[in-house]
């Protein structure tokens, strides 16, 4: 209609955003910024981020950084997103030009931030392009060379104000997530989750176990009476379970044996794990025995949450 004002669009919008964003509160949250050459393994970090808990954001346009940052609810611990990781890079066009003025306007508000850049030689980029068989978000009409000297020009000054920069030409998949936990997470999220979760053989075993264990060598407690209608959560049921003959040596010895398994699992990057312990019905043995050996991995410092998949459909 004549006379009304133009509406507020996108890009144009962005501004109204920002406005309506209150400035971010600096405090223990943790902002990162991944960027770096295109085929250098910035979608790997980002995934390994993730696994850490990390809330992650893949090819933001610059403009949106302090935005986002506003939207994190940074007032108590633990509550709200608290480490943020945005995937910043020369996909975004036009909007990453801007990228040094927004770094410095999060600067000016008092937001802390720091910049992973991810690097590989020239030779190495171009080989892996050649592997994925895609071209170079830069290249235009040239080869993917081009695309890769044209980059390097764009990102020479975000290079320089990196706080950790990683040359990934020689590092491998799992080389790669070793260098971002170093560098970025710190020793305190170098964990392994592991999942234990009890079933019964009749119901089948459950898809995603890495490890199955059977404990239906142990006597059954269906037989008991008293015990039946019990379940291994029930102090009868565990103590009746744990006092019978071979189970707390089963129980020790099992988890000694997990002990270079598991440190292999972190060496290797794998971070879930999940055991399945199972008896004939889920009920009673392999609740009891899955208890049991979550109570020992958490003695020695291991994280651990405990599953019972068929309790109750006896």
């Amino acid at each position: 209609m004549t006379g009304e004002p133009d509406p507020i669009t996108v890009p144009f919008g962005i501004p109204a955003l920002d406005a309506a964003t209150p400035s971010p509160r600096l405090n223990a949250a943790q902002v990162l910024i991944i960027t770096g050459m295109s085929g250098a393994g910035r979608t790997k970090a980002a995934a390994v981020l993730q696994d850490l808990d990390w809330y992650v954001v893949d090819n933001l346009p610059a403009q949106m950084l302090a935005p986002l940052i506003g939207m994190m609810n940074r007032g108590a611990p633990g509550v709200g997103v608290q480490r943020l990781a945005a995937v910043v890079d020369a996909r975004g066009g036009e909007f990453f030009v801007d990228l040094a003025q927004v770094l410095e306007t999060l600067r000016e508000l008092g937001i802390e931030y720091r910049i992973l850049f991810l690097d590989a030689s020239d030779a190495v980029l171009v080989r892996r392009y050649e592997q994925v068989r895609r071209p170079h978000p830069l290249q235009g009409a040239g080869g993917v060379l081009d695309g890769i000297s044209a980059e390097r020009a764009l990102l020479s000054d975000l290079r320089e104000r990196a706080d950790v920069i990683i040359d990934t030409s020689e590092l491998n998949v799992h080389d790669l997530a070793r260098e971002v936990r170093s560098a970025v997470a710190g020793t305190a999220d170098d964990v392994l989750r592991i999942n234990i979760i009890s079933f019964g053989f009749k119901y089948g075993i459950p898809l995603d176990a890495d490890h199955v264990v059977d404990v239906r060598f142990l006597a059954n407690p269906y037989w008991v009476t008293e015990l039946r209608h019990l379940t291994g959560q029930d102090a009868p049921v565990r103590d009746y379970v744990l006092g019978l003959p071979g189970a707390r040596v089963f129980v020790e010895r099992y988890v000694a044996a997990l002990e270079p398994v598991l440190a292999g699992y972190l060496k290797e990057e794998k971070r879930y794990v999940t055991i399945a312990v199972g008896c004939t019905g889920g009920k009673h043995r392999s609740v009891a025995i899955s208890n049991a050996i979550a109570g020992e991995l958490r003695a020695l410092g291991q994280q651990v949450t405990v599953g019972a998949r068929d309790l109750g459909k006896e």
